[in-house]
């Protein structure tokens, strides 16, 4: 399995008592969705490694207990600290104006007038107002992801058409290295 054909989902935080369980923290805000895993993968050494779920429970709102099939103490010991991933296909498809944040990345961001804004090219979301990264024509421009600015996703075309407050485009300019 790539990396590129899968999703973070988690941390393998620590373990939990000792009967070769873990503790797995969820990165979703759906965890829900992970009611039944029956694997994961697990980066070890910059590869993607199958682990196969033996037992799991909830501890406590995204946080998991998990203990993997044919177990052992250097197989734990091995997992803690390990990002956890899934293959993107066990994803449920999202319609509307709903978008998984890998699917839209070179999509481009139209204002409701149809002018482009740019090509994404990256989306941060390690801070607290999440935003994408456009190219427009070498410049990079910043638009904070916003709900009710969006106003349709168009995934045939590959688009994102969004109402957004006027001169928005001229604060958000990041100026180029040549620029400065």
């Amino acid at each position: 399995m790539r990396k590129e054909d899968c999703y973070f989902l988690g941390t393998i935080t620590r373990t939990h008592g000792l009967q070769g369980n873990v503790i797995l923290k969820l990165d979703t805000d759906q965890p829900e969705m992970y009611d039944k895993l029956t694997s994961i993968f697990l980066e070890i050494n910059g590869l993607l490694v199958p682990f196969f779920v033996d037992k799991q429970q909830w501890q406590k709102g995204d946080t998991k207990i998990i203990s993997f099939k044919n177990s052992s103490e250097a197989l734990v010991n091995q997992s803690i600290g390990k990002g956890v991933y899934l293959p993107l296909s066990t994803l449920p498809p999202l319609t509307g104006k709903k978008f998984y944040y890998h699917e839209v990345i070179g999509f481009e961001i139209r204002e409701d007038d149809g002018k482009s804004c740019g090509s994404i090219v990256a989306i941060n979301d390690m801070t607290a107002q999440n935003y994408f990264i456009l190219d427009l024509g070498g410049k990079e421009i910043i638009i904070p992801i916003i709900r009710d600015w969006i106003l349709e996703v168009n995934r045939e075309e590959k688009f994102i058409k969004m109402e957004l407050p006027e001169g928005l485009m001229d604060v958000f300019l990041i100026p180029s290295k040549k620029d400065e």
